[in-house]
């Protein structure tokens, strides 16, 4: 009953989830100090997680990947859409605990000697926005799809376990078919066991009478 109970609660869960990915720009404490970033939520993964897909990621902009400030840093990263020939540092962070079931990430554009942001970059900050949220969703979908596996996976052995009850099904209802053919014949056989303690009584009866007879003609002889 126990796991049927968690079942149904993971089915629920299941068909409640439903998230529209956005992207907002707010003033964060990133790139050593209070500076305007671009921040998402992410589901069904863990910070650590996280920030390795955000590495990875952005490898597609070059730039060298390192771990700073509790958070990711790519140095001298190559977005042309923002700086043109230029290159830009990038900090990214996440922002939650494992277990959460959404966290906050938080990415950061320094263009160097000033942090991207919509008021001053307008079109760049839409090319930040849209790098923002198409790692976001690459993100939550990896995570999803590394969910639906160990879902399937779960799938696949109570798909196992019940071929394994349905063959032991099987098993005894033969069992049963077996056992009712034994019943039958030992039925048939107590019947003809029957039959022939009554034939073997009368042959014991008509012995006995032979016997007697004999006895008799014994003590004629004098």
């Amino acid at each position: 009953m126990k796991k049927i109970v968690t079942l149904l609660f993971a089915i629920a869960s299941v068909f409640s989830f439903a998230q529209k990915i956005k992207v907002k720009e707010t003033k964060e404490n990133i790139g050593g100090g209070s500076n305007n970033a671009f921040v998402v939520t992410l589901y069904g993964i863990s910070p650590s997680d996280a920030e390795e897909a955000f590495r990875s990621f952005m490898k597609k902009y070059d730039g060298k990947r390192s771990s700073k400030d509790g958070g990711i840093f790519i140095d001298n990263a190559n977005i042309k859409e923002i700086s043109g020939n230029n290159t830009i540092d990038i900090y990214g962070k996440a922002q939650g605990k494992k277990g959460d079931k959404e966290i906050t990430f938080v990415v950061a554009f320094d263009m160097g000697g000033a942090f991207l942001n919509s008021g001053d970059h307008k079109t760049e900050a839409k090319v930040a926005e849209k790098i923002v949220k198409d790692f976001a969703v690459k993100a939550t979908k990896d995570a999803i799809e590394e969910e639906k596996k160990a879902a399937e996976k779960v799938q696949s052995k109570l798909e196992d376990e019940q071929k394994d009850l349905e063959k032991d099904k099987s098993k005894l209802e033969k069992d049963i078919e077996d056992y009712k053919s034994k019943i039958k014949k030992a039925e048939d056989d107590i019947v003809k066991n029957k039959s022939d303690q009554d034939k073997k009584k009368a042959e014991v009866e008509a012995q006995k009478k032979v016997v007697d007879g004999i006895k008799d003609k014994l003590k004629a002889v004098d």
